[in-house]
């Protein structure tokens, strides 16, 4: 039996909204703190199946959601490609050898890194109430491909998007690698027991117009065309992150099934701009749910009403900040729950 937020993708619109958190599963929960105490890093965790589902299952057992996303990283993807990945404290994610410096074909893929996260997948969806949704993601190939190409995250993306202009076609070798990979990756959690996908494009707001329809919209226009020949009842959620007004022109060309929306956005201009009927997912700022201050309540309500029109489903702009408190989200979750659009 299909749950509320699975039947939201579908673009069916009922009396509740469903609600779910970018990293619901992570450091603002005591649980997940402790278990990474007793575990290990982040990157043993993400292969360990059995910790990676428990993580995946904490926000679920402690505050309902409608939705369980996989606890993973988007850098799995490179991991298996054939960078080495590694995760360092107080510096985060970091990929070598940098295809800035190299080739792709200098890499060795190893397929086999896709195992344990489809374990987790199978391990969740099996212990999951049949109403929650199973969600699974994936980076978007130009997110992806901006760690690939400078080996770590940074603020403008400099590596790439220079990369973009000097050497386009090594650029667009690393996309269609990606766009591979990630086809097969996503396939694979959907078989595995993942009910919708999404893909994030963290830095998606990065590029110029050209850029982004080069670099952002093709690429996940093939993924989305390839699995929905595979897969055509899973639903594709994309989240380009910074998009502002090409956001219209991503939700119509790239072929998702329902689009995120970040915390920049009016989303009362995003209700109009969009294609009628699309579901909506957003876009509530996690820096107000960190503050918790009296206007949490009102602006829940603000994104709410803005999107009583169509299918929503309520989420955060972004992850979820490490130091939010439980009780801020507990008003959150309170407001959304009680809100009758």
């Amino acid at each position: 039996m299909p749950g509320l937020l699975l039947d939201t993708l579908n673009g069916k619109r009922g009396t509740s909204v469903p609600l779910w958190l970018m990293r619901q599963a992570g450091r603002y929960l005591p649980e997940y703190r402790a278990l990474r105490e007793e575990r290990g890093g982040f990157l043993a965790m993400a292969y360990d199946s059995e910790a990676a589902c428990e993580i995946t299952l904490q926000p679920i057992d402690r505050f309902g959601f409608d939705g369980a996303i996989l606890f993973s990283d988007i850098l799995i993807v490179p991991h298996a490609i054939g960078q080495h990945l590694e995760f360092l404290a107080g510096e985060g994610p970091k990929l070598s050898p940098r295809l800035v410096d190299v080739a792709l074909d200098a890499l060795t893929r190893d397929p086999s890194r896709y195992e344990p996260i489809y374990e987790t997948v199978r391990l969740c969806r099996q212990r999951l109430p049949e109403t929650v949704t199973m969600l699974g993601f994936a980076g978007s190939p130009w997110t992806v491909a901006t760690y690939m190409v400078a080996g770590e995250g940074s603020r403008d993306q400099h590596e790439a998007r220079a990369l973009s202009y000097r050497d386009p076609a090594k650029l667009d070798a690393i996309l269609q690698r990606i766009v591979t990979e990630t086809i097969e990756y996503l396939s694979g959690q959907i078989e595995a027991g993942a009910e919708a996908v999404q893909l994030f494009d963290s830095w998606a707001g990065s590029l110029a117009p050209d850029e982004f329809e080069r670099l952002v919209i093709a690429p996940n226009a093939a993924i989305v065309a390839a699995l929905r020949e595979r897969h055509p009842a899973t639903p594709v959620i994309g989240f380009p992150k910074g998009a502002g007004e090409k956001l219209p022109a991503y939700a119509r060309e790239t072929g998702v099934q329902a689009v995120g929306v970040d915390e920049t956005l009016d989303p009362n201009w995003v209700a109009r701009e969009l294609p009628a009927g699309m579901p909506v997912q957003g876009n509530f700022d996690p820096l107000l749910l960190l503050a918790g201050s009296d206007r949490l309540e009102s602006r829940a309500r603000d994104v709410l009403e803005a999107f009583a029109d169509r299918p929503h489903v309520f989420n955060l702009g972004h992850g979820i900040d490490r130091r939010t408190p439980i009780g801020h989200v507990e008003r959150l979750i309170a407001t959304v729950r009680g809100f009758k659009g």
